[in-house]
């Protein structure tokens, strides 16, 4: 699978920054069973900046890339594992990932513990350290198990991780930051309680309405056609999209929109949806409408349950990373290569709402998408809000239903139907004095940004 492009915290106008005051103060010693110890004097993700001295151990490489590196680590006080991504700071600039790390504080995103800096090897080379959970699985390496043993992931499976992963976009949303590369490899899942948390804010960004953004973003397979087309004026939509490719990819078994290059991503897309139309070509780029696409129909998604096999002329010219795709009825030119297309296939049992709710993400007109909170109040999920559901391996669900208002901000009349009777009730009779209950029950201590809906004004909506 291909890469996802990156982009360096200076590539859409960030402001410098001065350079960090506390860095490169790491010592290493040695603890009682002669393990190497780390001390880093670190801030922590949330909350006022108090940088405090932070010991690790059991340092080792799980992973790396353009990026940087992330390594596995202990905390010496507590015991607990921890990821640590380490990227090559710009002291010119801010880093944009730490920047919209530490504003969120949400159970379905990888919480940031602690960051610090440490200098490199050449003169003057700064590194950011970002502290993170460590989460042991990720949804890409859960899929693929189930897919090389010829097995379905289960639709229980489906529907939590899927819903979780449209709460973190709800949340991430409604601060205006678009994460912009959404896909497996960028869900990290606890096995055992089924917890998804997403990951790598690398590529993310709050958009401003009338600041242009890099269109080259998101990982190929899951890139929305209005990218493909060139758009630098997308919505947070983008997100929904590549949400709809990862739901169409567990009830498939494969990815949906398997395109072999850039421009190719475009013709996967067209054989489903069909050609979009001037208004949708419009709605995604304007610079595009003067362009004619020979009409291809949609595969209509109710029929999506069996291979479709039929001849498909191509006839390939690159312009804007545009490629146009010619109907043998419309073109004749000899050069047209003949080849198999074959319609993506839902397994014959997948539920209907199942298919019904990929065909509100996967719309051309970034518009008409879904939002991630009315994709959670979407009837896909109702099995979720059953009380007496609980995990295949026996355990209860994790936490499904202690929004905060931050998280309705975007409709809050969707409460009714996101917070079920039952979690109104529980929330209700277990409000504590001096925490903010959750409406599922369990109560936390919370910042003012991710105040819960109170149990009144849940009650109030039943």
């Amino acid at each position: 699978m291909s890469g996802r492009p990156r982009t360096t915290s200076f590539a859409e106008s960030c402001k410098p920054v001065p350079q960090p005051s506390a860095f490169g103060s790491m010592k290493v010693s040695r603890d009682k069973d002669g393990s190497k110890v780390t001390t880093v004097v670190a801030t922590p993700g949330q909350g006022p900046d108090r940088p405090q001295e932070v010991s690790y151990t059991d340092t080792k490489v799980i992973g790396n890339g353009s990026f940087g590196v992330v390594y596995q680590a202990k905390l010496c006080d507590s015991g607990e594992l921890v990821a640590i991504k380490k990227v090559l700071q710009d002291k010119r600039f801010k880093n944009r990932e730490l920047q919209i790390m530490r504003k969120l504080d949400h159970c379905n995103i990888v919480r940031l513990r602690y960051f610090f800096y440490s200098s490199g090897d050449k003169k003057d080379e700064v590194y950011l350290n970002l502290v993170l959970d460590y989460v042991p699985e990720t949804v890409y390496r859960v899929a693929r198990h189930y897919s090389r043993a010829k097995q379905t992931l289960p639709m229980v499976y489906v529907k939590l991780y899927m819903y979780q992963l449209f709460r973190s976009l709800a949340y991430i949303h409604s601060f205006g930051i678009c994460h912009r590369d959404i896909k497996p490899q960028n869900l990290l899942l606890d096995p055992e309680t089924a917890v998804l948390k997403l990951c790598d804010f690398g590529s993310a960004k709050q958009l401003v309405r009338g600041e242009p953004n890099v269109s080259y973003i998101c990982s190929r397979y899951y890139r929305a056609p209005e990218l493909i087309f060139g758009a630098t004026d997308y919505t947070s939509s983008i997100d929904v999209w590549s949400a709809g490719c990862v739901l169409a990819e567990l009830l498939l078994g494969q990815p949906i929109f398997p395109g072999d290059s850039g421009v190719d991503q475009l013709v996967e897309i067209i054989k489903v949806l069909g050609t979009p139309t001037r208004e949708q070509i419009r709605e995604m780029n304007p610079n595009y409408t003067e362009f004619k696409f020979p009409q291809i129909k949609a595969h209509p998604w109710t029929k999506v349950s069996q291979q479709v096999q039929e001849p498909f002329y191509f006839f390939k010219i690159h312009h804007k990373s545009i490629l146009f795709i010619f109907h043998p009825v419309i073109c004749s030119l000899c050069v047209c290569v003949v080849c198999v297309v074959y319609a993506c296939v839902f397994r014959p049992r997948t539920p209907p709402e199942a298919i019904a709710l990929c065909s509100r993400l996967l719309e051309y007109t970034p518009t008409a998408r879904l939002t991630p909170l009315e994709a959670c109040a979407h009837s896909f999920f109702d099995e979720l809000r059953d009380p007496s559901i609980k995990l295949p391996n026996g355990r209860e669900k994790p936490s499904l239903f202690n929004f905060t208002t931050q998280e309705l901000s975007s409709n809050p009349s969707l409460a009714s139907i996101l917070i079920p009777a039952h979690a109104r009730s529980q929330a209700a009779a277990s409000t504590p004095t001096n925490a903010s209950a959750t409406t599922d029950g369990s109560s936390t201590e919370r910042g003012p940004t991710t105040t819960t809906a109170s149990a009144s004004a849940s009650n109030s909506t039943s």
